[in-house]
């Protein structure tokens, strides 16, 4: 299948690019090529992209991720986390492309302790979390007859770019010790799996339209960040204690939900998709980073 992907240097979009060559033909834009914090000056270049690639759906891999900084720079997070999805749905549906768009656990309070189903009603605690959830309207008002997936997932890790797996990696192996929230839970999610999710979503959209819907899919089992942090240490074997807190020790600039369990069967049901072993991808993780 041939798809286009906007975005290239984050964490998904980098395991999408990876996965060009495995019965896929995929093309990822970077910012350089197409900013997406200038959706209409982009969606040019992109149409450009759809007359010379030719593709057979589109993936948005692109987003503001810097949560605690879009306190302050919400109508810049803004452009690219709704802006762009939904200038992006649109022209997906004038060509009759499927569009899948990547989301977030953000978008929900996290309140309470059972798994959130996908049209659980949402309710974000920060700016992150609504533009986030700004994205998923514009793709959903863009009923985009030939399909589309909204894609929500959590704790994204791999081994690029900066996330928590590479930070407790460092700070470990710097210090006798770290304090690590314990009380915010959630599935901690391999990149690569989100990245072959969204091509085999795709496909599936490709083939029946009528799937089209607000999907979740995280790693399992879920577990606390202090949790993650041990598993993290103990694998890569470093020699570092890790002390659990409670979040209110831990002030951020962006609130944090404190369940960010998600309900993922529907995915299962839709698109035959398990939710992955975070274990095992953190061991793949792993060896990636002693390799490079």
């Amino acid at each position: 299948m041939r798809l286009l992907v906007l975005g290239r240097s984050g964490q998904v979009a980098t395991e999408l690019a990876r996965l060009s060559g495995e019965g896929h033909e995929i093309r990822c834009l970077s910012r350089d090529e197409a900013d997406l914090s200038r959706p209409e000056a982009a969606m040019e270049v992109v149409r450009g992209t759809l007359e010379t690639f030719r593709p057979e759906a589109l993936i948005n891999a692109a987003a503001w991720t810097a949560v605690d900084a879009a306190e302050a720079q919400e109508e810049a997070a803004r452009a690219l986390n709704a802006d762009a999805p939904a200038a992006i749905a649109r022209l997906a549906a004038e060509a009759g492309l499927p569009f899948v768009q990547i989301s977030t656990d953000y978008v929900f309070d996290g309140a309470g302790e059972a798994p959130f189903a996908a049209d659980a009603t949402t309710a974000p605690l920060a700016a992150y979390g609504r533009t986030k959830l700004s994205g998923e309207e514009g793709v959903v008002k863009a009923a985009n007859p030939a399909g589309w997936a909204v894609l929500r997932t959590s704790w994204v890790f791999s081994a690029h770019g900066a996330n928590f797996v590479k930070t407790m990696l460092r700070l470990g192996a710097e210090r006798e010790a770290l304090r690590v929230v314990a009380d915010q839970i959630g599935g901690p999610t391999p990149a690569e799996a989100i990245a072959r999710a969204c091509v085999t979503i795709a496909e599936t959209l490709a083939a029946d339209p009528r799937k089209s819907g607000i999907y979740h899919f995280s790693g399992a089992p879920d577990t606390s960040w202090a949790g993650f942090a041990r598993e993290i240490i103990a694998r890569a074997g470093i020699d570092c204690h890790i002390e659990e807190i409670p979040s209110a020790d831990y002030p951020t600039p962006a609130p944090r939900p404190l369940n960010s369990r998600l309900d993922c069967r529907t995915t299962k049901a839709a698109f035959d998709l398990e939710r992955p072993d975070w274990r095992i991808g953190l061991d793949c993780v792993l060896e990636q980073l002693r390799k490079d």
